[in-house]
């Protein structure tokens, strides 16, 4: 298991390489050329310059989060061709300065929905929150107005002010799109990049949809088992898998888990690890949850049960803690900020610690 943390680059990131190069076993960092416009090929120069910055840190880029999908591809646009023809380059500079995995995700529009960003938690510190009932009742349009004024004044990913201004248009372009045309549309993406991929080694791990059903009419299909084992099996290659984030899939709460991370067995290139706290009844109408510390006891997953399974089935590739709460007085872009994700990146390797000590898994085929 190689723990991570996520870095989005000097100039983007309150978090420095130096302080990540402190918490204890963290020894790589997922990183992403942040200001890269999406469709655009990213250049060797650029890759080899914030992999000299983070070598000189002594940490390693163990994978790219993300690689945006220029929106052409998803909505299977006349310029699709041209734009995977460029992703298809930047993987291919990728793999030749020997880096092997990039998260992306395939939503609509928004990469990810919360109606809060700083809701306030009993011992004072701040989490990402949802409400139902707040979601519903604002309109798509002024959704980053709502986000931007929590962001302490960071530019947060899949809410870029540019993206943001085009929020109607972006509308109007999904207008046709239901789910199985965007199912098509990512099969044939997948289908385009498998052999890049399989020349450089370079697994894909798709991120789950966030939260994990239609939000303003827009249609998910990186949501169940069902929808995500049929993603794999209609391109059936290795490098064609998935981050399984339990913060993500974990949303929608008919989704168990670790049956989840079974059923994925050999195919999770990536794992993002993080609690929830359910504030509402499953059968309530109004659905309300809050990020929690990555504790077990703090939300409503069995975070050790979670790592206890995917060590189980012979996961043994990169995990990262995922969004942390804003403790001690910290301001950072809301989720990344140092602290919580350093207490959840030793916490979660005390837990593979103690599988390691307790459970034999030489008859286990090990993946990554």
């Amino acid at each position: 298991m190689e723990m991570t943390l996520r870095w989005y680059g000097t100039g983007f990131d309150s978090v420095t390489l130096q302080q990540i190069r402190q918490v204890p076993g963290v020894h790589g960092v997922i990183t992403t050329l942040y200001d890269s416009v999406p469709g655009d090929a990213w250049e060797l120069a650029a890759i080899q310059k914030i992999k000299k910055e983070v070598q000189d840190a002594g940490l390693k880029i163990a994978g790219i989060e993300s690689v945006n999908i220029h929106d052409d591809i998803k909505i299977g646009g006349g310029d699709r061709d041209k734009y995977i023809e460029n992703y298809i380059k930047t993987l291919e500079r990728l793999g030749q300065e020997d880096i092997h995995m990039v998260c992306y995700n395939f939503m609509p529009v928004f990469d990810w929905t919360r109606s809060e960003l700083a809701r306030v938690c009993e011992d004072g510190s701040t989490v990402l929150a949802y409400n139902s009932k707040a979601i519903d009742g604002v309109k798509p349009e002024e959704m980053f107005a709502s986000i931007d004024k929590d962001s302490n004044g960071f530019i947060l990913p899949g809410w870029e002010p540019e993206r943001m201004a085009r929020v109607k248009e972006l509308f109007q372009m999904y207008k046709e799109v239901d789910e199985e045309k965007l199912f098509n549309n990512l099969v044939y993406f997948l289908k385009a990049i498998m052999p890049v991929c399989d020349k450089y080694n370079i697994d894909m791990a798709i991120h789950p949809d966030d939260p994990a059903w239609p939000v303003f009419g827009l249609p998910r299909i990186i949501t169940s088992q069902d929808k995500v084992c049929r993603m794999l099996k209609a391109v059936d290659n290795p490098h064609n898998g998935l981050t399984f984030c339990t913060g993500s899939y974990g949303t929608n709460r008919k989704n168990d888990l670790c049956e989840f991370i079974k059923a994925a067995q050999g195919r999770i290139h990536f794992a993002h690890v993080r609690n929830l706290k359910f504030n509402t009844a499953i059968d309530d109408p109004v659905l309300d949850f809050q990020e929690s510390a990555h504790l077990s006891s703090t939300g409503s997953f069995d975070i050790f049960k979670i790592v206890k399974t995917l060590y189980e089935t012979g996961f043994d590739g990169i995990i990262r803690p995922d969004h942390g709460r804003m403790i001690w007085g910290e301001k950072a872009m809301p989720g990344y900020g140092l602290y919580d994700r350093a207490l959840g990146a030793t916490y979660l390797q005390g837990l593979w610690e103690a599988c390691e000590k307790t459970i034999d898994r030489s008859n286990v085929k090990l993946y990554r």
